[in-house]
């Protein structure tokens, strides 16, 4: 791959990262401001319980598409890290496979049901539905691509490495 991609993807992520940092830093101020205001003030107020709401599934849909890496994604490594390069090549392209028919699927669908809710708003905060939801849509084709790339790489022969338990990250 070209070393201007290569550094371009490295800036992206590096900007997907501080955006979820950023919705982390508001989420964990509105649920401080929450509990000043129900426990030490006696006056429970209710958009910051909406607003924690809202960040929390931003915030796992953002850094499911955009910061987590393939290798931190959790999985069953017990019959994956047994096998051979081929086999889970095999296995990469079939879950990879699987993966893109059923969201390919479930798009159209969800970005139907997306568009729906904009007659609906928030209780709160006033915030219309379709935008809240839209993160979902933004994860499913993030989802696509990188599944629609991880069949490339393996039809040109590239294989999932083998998990190492000496990694943090292995998930064994």
């Amino acid at each position: 791959m070209h070393p201007r991609l290569i550094g371009l993807g490295g800036f992206l992520h590096r900007r997907a990262e501080n955006v979820l940092a950023a919705m982390l830093a508001v989420m964990f101020g509105a649920f401080i401001l929450q509990i000043v205001f129900r426990y030490l003030l006696n006056l429970p107020i209710g958009w910051t319980n909406e607003l924690s709401s809202i960040l929390w599934i931003w915030l796992v849909l953002w850094g499911a598409a955009f910061v987590l890496r393939e290798d931190e994604e959790i999985r069953f490594d017990i019959v994956l890290g047994q096998a051979g390069p081929r086999a889970r090549r095999a296995m990469l392209l079939a879950s990879s496979l699987a993966l893109i028919l059923l969201y390919g699927l479930s798009l159209p669908a969800a970005a139907d049901y997306v568009a729906f809710m904009k007659v609906e708003k928030t209780a709160y905060l006033k915030i219309r539905m379709d935008w809240l939801y839209a993160i979902y849509i933004v994860f499913v084709v993030a989802v696509l691509v990188r599944h629609l790339w991880l069949c490339a790489r393996a039809l040109r022969g590239g294989s999932p490495d083998r998990a190492d338990p000496a990694k943090p990250a292995s998930g064994i």
